[in-house]
């Protein structure tokens, strides 16, 4: 099993910065991708961007590229997602997950965190 454990999350206002930590336990992620996801009010779970194991392949969505950057440091068991630039269509739960097999769908990962809200004000 891995727990996972997101942070970093909280209010800003647009154009600010925060940093979104997930830490691990219970299984080391150093053999495994892994993604962040988001979540607004009343839409569906989202894709925000994917790591593999190695962190020498990331993929961002559009509406997030040139403004987030994911990165991950297997010696502390942890992925980060750095978020510049914010705007208020970011507000959203900010989830990260396990990738269990190949794709960007929210099937395709698993042991997902209880969340960080990430609230934009305008």
């Amino acid at each position: 099993q891995v727990q996972l454990v997101e942070s970093g999350g909280g209010l800003v206002q647009a154009g600010g910065s925060l940093r979104l930590s997930c830490a691990a336990s219970g299984r080391t992620l150093s053999m495994y991708g892994m993604g962040w996801f988001r979540q607004a009010p009343g839409k569906e779970r989202e894709i925000v961007a994917s790591i593999s194991w190695s962190g020498g392949s990331t993929i961002h969505a559009d509406s997030v590229k040139g403004r987030f950057t994911i990165s991950r440091d297997n010696a502390k068991n942890t992925v980060y997602l750095q978020m510049n630039s914010l705007k208020s269509e970011d507000t959203a739960l900010y989830y990260c997950a396990v990738r269990l097999r190949v794709g960007l769908n929210t099937g395709d990962f698993g042991f997902w965190g209880q969340g960080t809200q990430v609230t934009v004000s305008s």
